[in-house]
């Protein structure tokens, strides 16, 4: 039995509302416990009997995706990965983010080719910074998020056909700190 961390794309927002006790009711349904939901964007919390993430991730996207009408795209992460990513300081030596700034993570399936950190490189402006790490991407805003020219359209040209699903560093900080997990 381990304890895994899903982060699901695209869940209330653009019209696709789900309630959390409802996305803990899906989760159980796949034999999956301890579920919990952290905030409602996505982010789910439970124990399999798999800790195959590729394993997980496609069973839990088949469902979702069976149970509300819709593509779900998974992501999934162990507890230790996901307190490495919320510690990794993405940007240090160059200084850390100023109190008006924003971090945010994208979660991506694989580690991201040549051809992804390129487009990446290159949509770097005096506003926006992006550093690679693992299956991450880590994107400092000097500003809020809709302050950006690239909120929106301009990262979802970057990131074509790949999937991804981003969230705050300061939920995932929030998320770690919340819980002890022992692997």
């Amino acid at each position: 039995m381990s304890r895994s961390i899903a982060f699901l794309r695209g869940l209330n927002v653009g019209g696709h509302r789900v309630k959390m006790d409802r996305l803990r009711e899906l989760f159980e349904e796949l034999g999956f416990s301890d579920v919990e939901t952290f905030i409602a964007s996505g982010n789910v919390i439970f124990t399999a009997n798999s800790s195959d993430p590729a394993d997980l991730e496609h069973e839990i996207e088949r469902h979702l995706e069976r149970q509300l009408g819709y593509d779900v795209a998974t992501f999934i992460r162990s507890p230790r990965e996901l307190a490495a990513i919320a510690a990794f300081e993405a940007f240090a030596p160059w200084g850390e983010e100023g109190p008006d700034d924003s971090l945010y993570v994208i979660f991506l399936p694989a580690p991201p080719d040549a051809e992804l950190r390129e487009r990446f490189d290159d949509l770097g402006t005096p506003m926006d910074d992006f550093q690679f790490s693992g299956r991450e991407i880590y994107w400092l805003i000097r500003g809020k998020l809709s302050d950006s020219p690239l909120f929106g359209a301009g990262l979802a040209k970057a990131t074509g056909k790949v999937p991804n699903t981003m969230r705050n560093m300061t939920t995932l900080r929030r998320l770690v700190a919340r819980h002890e997990w022992e692997e």
